[in-house]
């Protein structure tokens, strides 16, 4: 939930193992683990947290709070986005990752971590810019300052409220919201009269924009047909950053199959000697494969035995090689290797 000033801390102690503890529980059981909502939920626990060097990197809570007086006033966007990853206390903290993990893994796990990522980031701008366009709009027509001025809110749950929306836009179901049995695609509406009823000093705009935010955003994906812009921005921007782990790997496995510049050792294929590929021939003694010109082994001097038309015929010496190699012991095999390739 979003929370205001007036709130206080409201700091309790041992909450966030036991979130996770859940969180590590509910993955462990999963097929698929979903990366972007276990990212999410560790980004907002450290900025709570803020251990080590972070406590001195991450702005503090007084710099962030969302105000929308400040932000038009001083074109502030760190409090636009980085308000909605700070919390009060532990339990707001814990109570708004519990509903990420629940709803994140849903949502993820059928739309793909991508699109999903995409998502979660439009949600954020357009739930945190209504909550402002709503606060400038009560004090404009209705000269109402409380919510433009004297407001001050942190929190996930704008987010939290408009992912609601989208989870059960297409569900026909029930369900519980605090005891109370309703249509699931009106939940997050009774969520924000029960929470506004119950729960003191929390953001009743910022939890509408969550909303209003969550319908507005079904319905551009209605409308636009093709791609989303953002996902395939996101899909294209991973795929550069994976584009050297990629590289290394191919490289890694390409050192690993060769031996030297010119040939490979015991690869898949027939060991009777013939071609194995285009412009080579496998050795039936050491199975290392030579180029195709070769009528003698470079590993380990036996002659070539297949039927091409350009190895029908043999040199003495070749010959002499191909029966002295089919006797040679294996220590003898491994001793001319030694020799040929460390002169």
């Amino acid at each position: 939930m979003n929370r205001n000033v007036g709130s206080g801390r409201g700091i309790t102690r041992g909450m966030i193992p036991l979130l996770a503890l859940h969180a590590v529980n509910e993955y462990y059981r999963l097929p698929i683990k979903p990366p972007v909502t276990a990212g999410l939920i560790v980004a907002n626990t450290l900025i709570y947290l803020r251990p080590g060097i972070l406590h001195t990197l991450l702005p503090s809570i007084d710099q962030v709070w969302f105000n929308p007086r400040l932000i038009i006033r001083d074109r502030d966007l760190k409090r636009f986005f980085l308000s909605a990853f700070y919390h009060l206390g532990e339990s707001h903290l814990v109570f708004n990752m519990m509903s990420l993990l629940w709803k994140g893994i849903q949502l993820e796990t059928s739309m793909g971590s991508i699109e999903f990522a995409s998502m979660v980031a439009a949600l954020l701008a357009m739930s945190q810019g209504t909550t402002l366009l709503l606060a400038k709009s009560l004090f404009l027509f209705f000269d109402y300052e409380q919510a433009f001025k004297n407001e001050y809110s942190v929190g996930f749950s704008g987010v939290l409220f408009a992912m609601k929306v989208v989870l059960n836009s297409q569900s026909d179901n029930y369900t519980n919201v605090y005891g109370l049995m309703v249509p699931a695609r009106h939940a997050a509406w009774a969520e924000l009269i029960l929470i506004q009823m119950f729960v003191p000093n929390v953001s009743f705009l910022g939890h509408l924009g969550g909303i209003l935010a969550g319908i507005l955003y079904l319905r551009l994906k209605g409308s636009y047909q093709g791609p989303d812009p953002l996902t395939t921005i996101i899909r294209g921007a991973m795929g550069i950053l994976s584009w050297p782990l990629k590289f290394a790997r191919n490289l890694f496995r390409l050192r690993r199959r060769h031996i030297s510049g010119r040939g490979r050792v015991g690869g898949g294929g027939s060991r009777t000697g013939r071609s194995v590929t285009g412009g080579s021939w496998r050795c039936p003694a050491c199975t290392y494969d030579n180029f195709d010109r070769l009528n003698v082994c470079e590993m380990c001097g036996s002659g070539r035995t297949d039927n091409n038309s350009n190895s029908v015929a043999f040199s003495t010496q070749s010959s002499s090689n191909r029966s002295r190699s089919g006797n040679l012991s294996l220590e003898e095999l491994r001793l001319r290797r030694i020799e040929r390739f460390g002169r």
